[in-house]
């Protein structure tokens, strides 16, 4: 991506490496189950990760190739040893136990160098309001783990003015995923950059636009650091 200046600030952010699978506890809204990653979530992930139309805009821009591919590039993240590093959830209706996606904190290579969201649903899921159920009670919840205090690089334009700034969680979205762009704000995330750059997706040429988000913390303040 286009090198988006930086600043550093002294902040909380949850404590890491974060608990692992065995010890989060599930988080349930009216329709959802928002679970840890187990290896019995594989078919489950697979299905998610072999419709096109979910997968036009993942980084890859294309289905998953084979189960394997599901469990080893995508599955594997997120179970041990690795789920310490990031703090991702299967989406299970709460009805029945089917998992219909994948949502949370899924990566360590931070572009805005604030904690991303990220998220994706089966496309029958798609448009009945569980993309927002999801992100708002994952946010809930983002803001009650424990936190230490530490000094990170973020991007300039996420922090407005100087001296005490909100701690942030952050998003990106392309920008022709209006509804992945609607579902953001719905929760109170706001723009605050936008970029081309060449389309990192296989089989596809040219640019593509991005758009970048972040949500305030309700409570923990951070420093620009001088």
């Amino acid at each position: 991506m286009a090198e988006l200046p930086k600043i550093k600030v002294k902040t909380y952010l949850p404590t890491q490496p974060f608990p692992p699978n065995v010890e989060r506890k599930p988080i349930r809204t009216e329709r959802l189950v928002i679970r840890p990653f187990t290896e019995e979530d594989l078919d489950g992930i697979h299905v998610l990760r072999t419709q096109p139309e979910v997968m036009h805009f993942s980084a890859v821009g294309r289905i998953d190739a084979s189960k394997n591919e599901t469990r080893t590039s995508y599955l594997a993240r997120y179970l041990p040893p690795n789920d310490i590093r990031n703090y991702h959830n299967v989406l299970c209706l709460a009805s029945t136990g089917e998992l219909i996606g994948a949502g949370g904190m899924p990566k360590v290579d931070l572009v805005f160098g604030w904690p991303e969201v990220g998220y994706m649903l089966k496309k029958e899921y798609w448009g009945q309001g569980y993309a927002t159920e999801f992100l708002r009670a994952f946010v809930d919840h983002w803001w009650t783990l424990p936190r230490s205090e530490v000094e990170i690089e973020v991007v300039a334009e996420s922090v407005n003015g100087s001296g005490e700034v909100p701690e942030m969680l952050s998003a990106m979205a392309d920008d022709e995923n209006s509804a992945s762009k609607h579902v953001l704000e719905k929760a109170g995330f706001r723009k605050f950059t936008r970029w081309t750059e060449p389309d990192s997706r296989e089989g596809v040429i040219g640019d593509v636009t991005l758009v970048g988000f972040v949500l305030e913390s309700p409570g923990q303040k951070a420093k620009v650091s001088s």
